[in-house]
């Protein structure tokens, strides 16, 4: 990780700092392991054997079987094959689906996607305290529902879903339909079943990978039909690069990064989950006690992530700020470049809310230091900052 004690890195879940560890691996890999995967000389079979290890380091940390893990370019790709690639193989018999009001945008706009396709798109929004209404949700599937897709935590307030209940609940209702999880900000940070889950989203760079690097996870004998092509499908969906549900050459170097971060992080999960409510209790009784300081995260939020609004300087303004102390947060989704939170609007929250929201993203690599520069800069801010109200 990067050593720099001057620098209050806190936007974890946009991005992480690359481990080092991780980044020998890949260089390494690059140098030493130079051949075409698909090939079959020698270098070749030796990349392919490689990619295979990487593939079950990265199954074993989710409980699947190595052959249900695809590797993708990144976690919004594998969202993006999960949602058109399921709809598209269920269309002859159903054209209802129903995906969580606060999602993703590489969740959001696929949906968009399928509703410009003549799909209905039911949207379930979560409550005040960003909670989604499981029954409400459940009551939305019915014979016609090919597809329902939610994150098991939210990126932007912490909040999480009871996926596998709510997968079973679905499939008692619909067999057929299929389920899908965004699971990139829970991998690794809360444990991840996949009991009723035909297909799992993660994202390398949220562990300490590369960026550039993602995998889906797709039940044994669950069937989509991948929007892309280039890749074998066209000779049937078992043949080319991934199995044919990904089309391209595979980054090698990047997939074995990316199982060399998450092996180290589930080998250290308990650890750094302990560690992360020691860190999430000074900074949430830290933020309490600066006036004027409203949660949106609620309390049963992940410990890595708290959303807050001032509720008088702009986000924008407040981050500059905060940069000038070295400290580094957000105002919400890194994916949506400083937009005013989808979140927070879908949550029912006063626009000023929004405007005024700041996302503090924690990782195992953070101090009490990180948390202390935070709030002293934070509290100085308010006290000197040009109010909008």
């Amino acid at each position: 990780m990067l050593h720099n004690e001057t620098l209050h890195y806190l936007d974890n879940a946009a991005t992480t700092i690359v481990d080092e560890a991780v980044a020998d691996a890949v260089r390494k890999a690059m140098v030493e392991h130079w051949a075409n995967p698909s090939s079959l000389y020698g270098p070749g079979c030796e990349s392919r054997r490689l990619l295979e290890k990487a593939r079950a380091g990265v199954a074993k940390t989710l409980g699947a079987a190595p052959e249900e893990v695809f590797f993708t370019g990144c976690g919004s790709e594998s969202n993006n094959i999960a949602i058109l690639g399921a709809a598209l193989a269920r269309k002859s018999w159903g054209k209802r689906v129903v995906v969580s009001g606060y999602e993703h945008p590489s969740v959001a706009m696929p949906m968009e996607r399928l509703r410009q396709l003549g799909f209905d798109v039911v949207t379930i929004n979560p409550d005040e305290s960003g909670h989604l209404d499981l029954d409400a949700f459940v009551n939305a599937v019915d014979k016609n529902t090919i597809l329902v897709a939610c994150m098991q935590v939210n990126n932007e307030i912490g909040t999480m879903v009871d996926v596998n209940r709510l997968a079973k609940r679905v499939k008692e209702k619909n067999p057929r339909t299929a389920v899908h999880v965004d699971g990139v900000q829970a991998w690794l940070r809360v444990p991840v079943k996949l009991d009723g889950i035909d297909s799992f989203t993660v994202s390398g760079h949220k562990i300490h990978a590369p960026k550039g690097v993602g995998a889906l996870y797709l039940r044994r004998g669950y069937n989509i039909e991948p929007p892309y092509l280039g890749g074998g499908q066209e000779k049937g969906h078992g043949g080319g690069q991934e199995k044919g549900v990904r089309p391209g050459t595979e980054n090698l170097p990047y997939a074995v990064g990316m199982a060399k971060a998450a092996l180290i992080g589930y080998k250290n999960m308990a650890e750094r989950t302990a560690r992360m409510a020691q860190l999430n209790r000074r900074l949430r009784e830290g933020l309490a006690a600066i006036p004027g300081i409203v949660f949106n995260s609620p309390e049963d939020a992940v410990a890595e992530v708290v959303n807050v609004s001032t509720m008088c300087i702009k986000s924008e303004t407040m981050l500059h700020f905060l940069e000038t102390k070295n400290v580094y947060v957000s105002s919400g989704s890194a994916c949506s470049k400083g937009a005013a939170s989808h979140t927070l609007a879908a949550m029912g929250l006063e626009p000023l809310r929004a405007d005024t929201a700041l996302r503090i993203s924690l990782c195992g690599s953070n101090t009490e230091a990180d948390v202390d520069a935070l709030l002293a800069g934070l509290a100085e801010g308010m006290e000197t900052l040009a109010r909008i109200r």
